[in-house]
């Protein structure tokens, strides 16, 4: 029986980086990236403790196994992660609703991820259903950027009810969707 629910141990988080480490782009062979999507930003145990502490994230188990998960990412921590300083500073250039988007309460998708033998079974929204209700009292809205190569999770993304308010591609040449999820 799957359950949603705040990551909150040591044991947890390893957990969470045991799946990450096998969703990582780098780890998949292109079908698998084009059907199954992959994962981009690799954290340490450190950094996802330091996320973590400042704003749990979600997971789905079934049993002990771990199904999935979704992690919280707030604006103090913009520069922890050096590939996602660039996503930081362009939400700090955009607009959103008449308004810089910096001067809204926002949390960042830090990651999610759905385990192989999970996909396809709704544990996606239900993982969401759950980090709205944790997190929509504090927060304006979820905002993220995705590769649209990753049209597995675009697509995810669009029926939980996120919305594309920027594309851009980036110097590297890898083209990105930011969608916001506003509560």
């Amino acid at each position: 029986m799957l359950r949603y629910k705040p990551i909150e141990t040591d044991l947890e988080l390893q957990q969470v980086l045991a799946l990450q480490q096998q969703n990582l782009g780098v780890h998949l062979t292109p079908e698998e990236i084009a059907t199954q999507g992959f994962l981009t930003v690799q954290h340490d145990y450190a950094t996802l403790k330091e996320m973590n502490d400042l704003e749990q994230g979600i997971m789905a188990t079934n049993g002990e196994e771990i199904a999935g998960y979704i992690l919280a990412m707030t604006k103090d921590l913009r520069s922890a992660i050096p590939i996602l300083v660039s996503m930081f500073d362009t939400f700090d250039a955009m607009e959103y609703a008449g308004r810089r988007l910096n001067t809204y309460r926002y949390i960042v998708v830090g990651q999610v991820c759905v385990a192989a033998g999970y996909r396809g079974q709704g544990l996606f929204e239900g993982m969401y259903d759950a980090y709205r209700r944790l997190l929509s009292p504090k927060y304006d809205f979820a905002i993220t950027e995705i590769s649209i190569r990753n049209l597995r999770s675009l697509r995810a993304h669009q029926r939980v009810g996120f919305q594309v308010v920027h594309e851009f591609v980036a110097p590297d040449g890898e083209a990105w969707q930011i969608v916001i999820w506003h509560w």
